[in-house]
């Protein structure tokens, strides 16, 4: 994880971080909420539905497409149930944020985390934080689309990841887990995901699981806005 508070280290036992996103200028991993990555990777790679777990679609959701240099990624958001989540993530979209980030975290059997920063892991500066909206019954399913944050549920900004694998351990539990926002999932095949998260990885600087050749999303951009 790249966020919390610098005082703290990452421990030596094998957990990894959940998708955390950064703070600006932290000046050493810490690791909040560690959660352990599915113990079968044969088992968690099977799809939990045949396809998107939204309901309604195509017409009634947005379509973003992320061109990166692995292939395309076509997303389908829920704005019904994550209506804050959407709202932010398409405006950054529709601002041309994400052109020319990366994905900077990535770890195969778990997840892909970008959307934060340039291929030269320097941050880009967002807007504020929102309000985390885990508890809206959308699960971390394999595909879908989900809010990196820091260990303060409320704190995810432009950061978000794609789980590889079915990742329960990231889900909202009342009173237990505040969970990770899901607010889409990835329309049609996972062959673009399963490249990304195949790819070598590093340890840059104070970055760990950073692709070797850096993962780019050359675009974003919407496809599609819902019908009313």
């Amino acid at each position: 994880g790249l966020a919390g508070n610098p005082d703290k280290q990452i421990p030596t036992s094998n957990t990894t971080p959940p998708p955390a996103e950064p703070a600006a200028k932290v000046a050493s991993p810490s690791t909040d909420n560690p959660a352990d990555p599915p113990k079968s990777t044969a088992e968690a790679l099977k799809p939990a539905a045949a396809g998107p777990a939204i309901p309604g679609l195509p017409e009634r959701v947005w379509v973003v497409e992320l061109k990166t240099s692995k292939g395309d990624i076509l997303l389908a958001l829920d704005h019904k149930a994550a209506p804050v989540t959407v709202q932010n993530f398409v405006q950054y979209v529709q601002n041309g944020f994400y052109d020319g980030t990366i994905f900077h975290r990535v770890i195969k059997g778990f997840m892909i985390q970008g959307g934060g920063f340039t291929p030269n892991l320097q941050q880009k500066p967002t807007r504020d934080a929102i309000d985390n909206e885990a508890s809206n019954g959308l699960k971390n399913l394999r595909g879908s689309i989900a809010m990196a944050r820091t260990n303060n549920p409320n704190s995810a900004t432009a950061q978000f990841f794609i789980n590889h694998v079915n990742n329960a351990g990231l889900d909202f539990v009342q009173g237990v887990n505040p969970g990770y926002a899901v607010f889409g999932s990835v329309l049609k095949e996972l062959e673009v995901v399963d490249a990304i998260a195949a790819v070598s990885t590093t340890t840059k600087g104070m970055f760990q699981n950073v692709p070797v050749e850096p993962v780019i999303i050359n675009s974003a951009k919407i496809i599609q806005q819902p019908k009313p």
